[in-house]
């Protein structure tokens, strides 16, 4: 029976191949890089272990589906811990707001910094639950290839204010820019600017409201470790140092991948979880492309992309919270420069994650592991990284050690950095975007790249490109999806006897 290949062990890869091996496909995983994982991969080095990419688990519901689908308990597999604060927002003028998820401790801060807001912050709320009870729960696992699937639900949109921006909807409940801030800035954890971001991803808000904020036991890793640990359970194979090159279509249809290196594995279903501008250009022949041509690939606005600095300190800083969003001194002038103009700019705001302060494991005894984020424009710019590196390292290492990581230049133990360069050659992400294409009005649902591919029959894609977009819900939602698009084999391969199908 020919395997049903999915391309790229990420997120969206790892589940979906759960999830088509629980429907009886014969399943093979095929991994560009030397570890699973994909965005969520791991760096060690001197000591230290960093995840490279997402920390922030919400909606974890959506793991331990993938083990109970198989008769699985999840509790075998991953621990997830509680975060607390989310976020810890911190901002130029000394102030600062703990992001929970317990509204009387929320209301409790708004009052101490504007009073006037408490009332706008529960309306918010509540306007945030109505959009996430038809945007995450009515739709977030639903195709949408057909316009029609897009129209239908069009006027449910109208009426939830769809057409505005993120930050046009939270400055419309509430008036303190700070607090404006607060309540926008999730929008860039899935490479949108809240400036331009539909306000359907006000469902974000909810979300963590609904369940948490979470980090996994051991790091994002062990997450990916797990999921490794399942396939094999499941008799797939992800097989590493495996990327590929093309995808063969005959008579419009997907035939077989080709590794380079020559290898030839033929198949009837191809699932990709990966970055679809590459795969469509890259990967597929022109003439089999009437849908996604250059041009029309050329034409999709990418995310942001992101400078990020992982390091290890010869000692703790017992203060900071496991998450902080240190907010500089312009926001929308910020991100104009950002998404728009594409300039590197001489302000910066960052994320800084220190995990030990939830899980004291993910530092050797005594030491710190941090990273530290920066959003900067991806490689439409322009901007020489080989030549700004060393200097913009320095730039924001050296604000740490003025301010949130104090005297870390002298304690420093590791350092690696990655830059556009690291999701243009190693993740394979066209304009080194770090999250796939924008998640604006006119890039969300249909407008998406499809699901199901339009181009080329038995092609389907999942992940941050996709429906429903970026981020580890809707990565894992986007295999979901695919349950839904994917034929199901005529000849199931049956479990490995120790496993069965409790859902579908």
């Amino acid at each position: 029976m020919k395997p049903t290949v999915v391309i790229g062990a990420g997120f969206a890869g790892l589940a979906s191949a759960i999830r088509l091996r629980a429907q009886g496909h014969n399943v093979l995983v095929l991994e560009a890089t030397d570890q699973a994982g994909g965005r969520a991969s791991v760096f060690k080095q001197d000591g230290f272990a960093f995840d490279a990419g997402p920390t922030v688990i919400t909606a974890p519901y959506l793991f331990a589906e993938l083990f109970e689908l198989v008769g699985r308990d999840p509790a075998d597999y991953i621990t997830l811990l509680p975060v607390d604060p989310f976020y810890r927002v911190e901002f130029p003028d000394g102030s600062r707001f703990d992001y929970v998820g317990d509204e009387d401790r929320i209301l409790a801060q708004i009052q101490e910094m504007s009073p006037r807001d408490v009332d706008g912050y529960r309306r918010l709320a509540a306007q945030s639950k109505r959009i996430f009870d038809v945007g995450y729960t009515q739709l977030v696992d639903q195709p949408f290839d057909r316009f029609w699937d897009m129209a239908k639900i069009v006027p449910q949109m109208m009426q939830l204010r769809s057409f505005q921006t993120v930050y046009g909807m939270v400055a419309s409940y509430l008036k303190d820019e700070r607090l404006r801030q607060v309540f926008t800035f999730q929008p860039l954890l899935v490479g949108g600017s809240p400036f331009s971001t539909t306000s359907i991803y006000m469902l974000i808000h909810w979300l963590e409201r609904k369940w948490g904020v979470w980090f996994a036991k051991g790091g994002t890793g062990a997450l990916v470790d797990a999921m490794v640990k399942l396939l094999a359970e499941l008799d797939v194979e992800v097989r590493l140092n495996s990327p590929v090159e093309e995808i063969e279509v005959e008579n419009g249809k997907a035939t077989a991948v080709r590794i380079t290196g020559g290898q030839r594995i033929e198949c009837d279903t191809v699932v990709c979880n990966a970055d679809p501008s590459f795969v469509y250009t890259k990967m597929i022949k022109p003439e089999h492309r009437r849908t996604h041509t250059d041009a029309a690939v050329k034409r999709k606005s990418p995310s942001m992309s992101l400078f990020v600095a992982y390091f290890g300190a010869e000692r703790t800083y017992p203060d900071l919270a496991h998450h902080t969003i240190i907010l500089g001194p312009r926001y929308k002038g910020l991100l104009h420069d950002i998404f728009n103009r594409k300039v590197l700019a001489d302000d910066f705001s960052l994320y800084l994650h220190a995990p030990a302060r939830t899980d004291p494991s993910m530092a050797p005894p005594g030491k710190e592991a941090f990273y530290v984020l920066s959003p900067i424009p991806n490689d439409r710019s322009g901007l020489d990284w080989e030549t700004i590196e060393p200097e913009y390292t320095d730039r924001i290492m050296s604000y740490l050690d003025r301010t949130h990581v104090p005297g870390i230049k002298a304690d420093l133990s590791t350092i690696k950095t990655v830059d556009p360069r690291y999701f243009r050659n190693n993740l394979r992400s066209v304009d080194g975007a770090a999250f796939g294409i924008e998640p604006t009005l006119t890039q969300s649902a249909y407008f998406r790249y499809h699901n199901r591919s339009e181009d080329v029959d038995g092609l389907f894609f999942v992940g941050a490109s996709t429906h429903p977009g970026a981020g580890v819900p809707g990565v894992l939602n986007s295999a979901k999806v695919l349950e839904k698009v994917v034929p199901r084999p005529a000849h199931p391969v049956p479990l490995p006897p120790s496993l069965r199908v409790v859902a579908s």
